[in-house]
C-alpha cells in the first residue's frame, strides 16, 4: 500500500516556463515533511508548448504533461485525469506558483537550470549492476484468463536444479515495473540478485500497463492481478520448475494467498508487509499513523478517523447497482466535503475491491509453509496488528509450518530507519536491509 498521495503526486504534476520559457526547470515540493524534487522540460513544437516531468527521487522520467500554456508571464500546467494543476508567475529565471491536487495546495518555486546541471543523481549502492554471475532471461507469456501479455525477467543461478526454490515476485499497489522501483530504489532487483547468488531463482514481472506488459482495463482489481500470478505459476510449471513459491510485498502479500489458496503448484509463501487485517480497518489505521507522523493534532486525527470509517464502511457494505450515483448522494447527505479527485479514486473498481477485502478469507485456507515479516516502524501495514492477524488466520487453517517475524527499526520498505515516515524512504540510501535478505533466503533454502 504505497502511499496513494505520493504516487499521485509523483506521476502527476505539470509545469513549464521562462522569459524564454523553453528549457529545463526544477523545484522542490514539501509534502508532509518530505522534499520531492521535480524537473520540468519545456520545448516548442511549432507554435505549441510541449513539456515532460522528471521526479528523480522516484526514478521517474519523461512523464508527459497534458496541457502547457504560457501567456502574460503566467505559466499554467494541467493534468485533469489526476485532478492536478499548477499556475505560476514567471519572473526572469524563476516561477513562483502553486501546485494543486484535490483540496491540497502547495507552494512550488521553479528555477531555470543552467547548462546540464540537473538534480543530483541518487545514491543507491545496493542496485545490482551487470555483468551478473547468474543467468537472466527476458520472458513473455499470456494470462489465459484475462488474455493479457506479461513480460519479466527470469533470474536463474548457474547449474540450477529445477527442484530448487524459485519465487514469483508480486509488487505492491500502484502500477510498478518488475523491479518494484520507487524513489530510485529497486527492491525486487536487489532481492533477485541476492537470491540468485545464494542458489534461489526468481521471476519478476512488469505490472499491467508498465514496461512490456499489456495495458489492462480500467475495471481490473487485485483479483485480476492474482490471475496474472497464477498464469506465471503455470508458465514456470510448463518450463519444468517444481518448487515454486510466491513472494509478495504489501498488496502483493495480499495477492499471494489468493493464488496459493487454489493453485496446488504453489509450494510456499513469503509475505513482506502483507495485510492480515480487513483492509477497511487497515486503511483507517494507516491514514491515522501517517497523519501523526506528519504532525497532525490528535483532534484532527480523530476527526479524520471518523470520516474515513464512514466512507470505507459504505464502500465495503454497498450492495446496490448504481454506486457512483449512490456514493455521491451519500457524500452529500453526510455533510462532508470530499474533493473530486478523492471521489474519483473511491469510485474506482480496484479501490472498491481493495476496501472490501478481508485477507482472512484466503489466508485461512493456506496450508503450505509461510514466512510473514514486517518492520516495527511500518505505518502503512502496522506490524503488530497484521502479523497477529496472519498468525490467527494460519492457525485457523491448521497450518503447522509458518513463521511470523518483526524486524525492529524498519519501515514498510524494510529499510533501517528512524521514524518510518514517508520522507525517509527517498533519503535512505539503503534499499533493503541485509538482515531481511538473509532471513528470507535462509528460510527459503530450507524449503528444498
Amino acid at each position: 500500500m504505497k502511499t496513494k498521495i505520493l504516487s499521485i503526486l509523483l506521476f502527476s504534476i505539470q509545469f513549464i516556463f521562462a522569459q524564454e520559457i523553453t528549457g529545463s526547470w526544477q523545484g522542490e515540493l514539501d509534502v508532509q515533511g518530505m522534499k520531492l524534487p521535480l524537473v520540468f522540460h519545456i520545448k516548442k513544437e511549432g507554435e505549441k508548448l510541449i513539456s515532460t516531468l522528471d521526479s528523480p527521487k522516484q526514478g521517474a522520467t519523461n512523464i508527459p504533461v497534458s496541457t502547457t500554456s504560457y501567456s502574460a508571464d503566467q505559466l499554467t500546467l494541467e493534468l485533469p485525469a489526476l485532478g492536478i494543476s499548477y499556475s505560476g508567475k514567471v519572473t526572469n529565471e524563476s516561477i513562483n506558483g502553486t501546485f494543486k491536487q484535490g483540496g491540497m495546495e502547495l507552494p512550488l518555486i521553479l528555477s531555470k537550470i543552467k547548462g546540464d546541471e540537473l538534480a543530483p543523481k541518487l545514491n543507491r549502492p545496493q542496485t545490482p549492476k551487470a555483468p551478473f554471475t547468474y543467468k537472466t532471461e527476458e520472458v513473455t507469456f499470456v494470462n489465459p484468463s484475462d488474455k493479457n501479455t506479461l513480460v519479466g525477467t527470469l533470474s536463474e543461478p548457474n547449474n540450477f536444479n529445477k527442484k530448487q526454490p524459485i519465487l514469483i515476485m508480486i509488487t505492491g499497489s500502484g502500477k510498478q515495473n518488475r523491479d518494484e522501483e520507487i524513489f530510485g530504489h529497486k527492491p525486487f532487483a536487489v532481492i533477485a540478485d541476492n537470491f540468485a547468488k545464494k542458489g534461489i531463482a526468481t521471476l519478476r514481472l512488469d505490472d499491467r500497463g508498465v514496461g512490456g506488459s499489456s495495458k489492462g482495463t480500467p475495471d481490473e482489481t487485485s483479483f485480476n492481478y492474482a490471475t496474472d500470478i497464477n498464469a506465471a505459476v503455470l508458465f514456470l510449471k510448463a518450463k519444468g520448475f517444481e518448487n515454486i513459491g510466491l513472494i509478495g510485498h504489501s498488496e502483493g502479500g495480499m495477492i499471494a494467498p489468493i493464488v496459493a489458496s487454489t493453485n496446488k503448484d504453489v509450494k510456499f509463501l513469503v509475505l513482506m508487509a502483507g495485510p492480515g487485517q480487513p483492509i477497511n480497518e487497515l486503511l483507517v489505521q494507516q491514514i491515522y499513523l501517517g497523519g501523526k507522523l506528519a504532525g497532525m493534532s490528535e483532534e484532527e486525527l480523530q476527526k479524520s478517523n471518523q470520516i474515513n470509517r464512514i466512507k470505507f464502511d459504505f464502500i465495503k457494505n454497498y450492495k446496490g447497482t448504481s454506486f457512483d450515483t449512490d456514493f455521491d448522494n451519500f457524500i452529500k447527505t453526510s455533510g462532508e466535503a470530499v474533493a473530486e479527485a478523492e471521489k474519483k479514486q473511491m469510485k474506482n473498481a480496484w479501490f472498491r475491491y481493495f476496501v472490501a477485502f478481508n485477507p482472512d478469507e484466503y489466508v485461512s485456507k493456506v496450508k503450505i509453509p509461510v514466512l510473514a515479516i514486517n518492520g516495527s516502524l511500518d505505518f502503512q501495514v502496522p506490524a503488530k496488528e497484521n502479523l497477529e492477524a496472519i498468525k490467527k488466520s494460519l492457525t485457523k487453517a491448521k497450518n503447522k509450518n509458518f513463521e511470523t517475524y518483526e524486524f525492529q527499526g524498519m519501515n514498510h520498505l524494510f529499510q533501517e530507519c528512524t521514524t518510518g515516515a514517508i520522507n525517509e524512504y527517498a533519503e535512505i540510501e539503503q534499499t533493503i536491509s541485509p538482515k531481511v535478505l538473509d532471513k528470507m533466503s535462509s528460510w527459503i533454502i530450507a524449503r528444498k
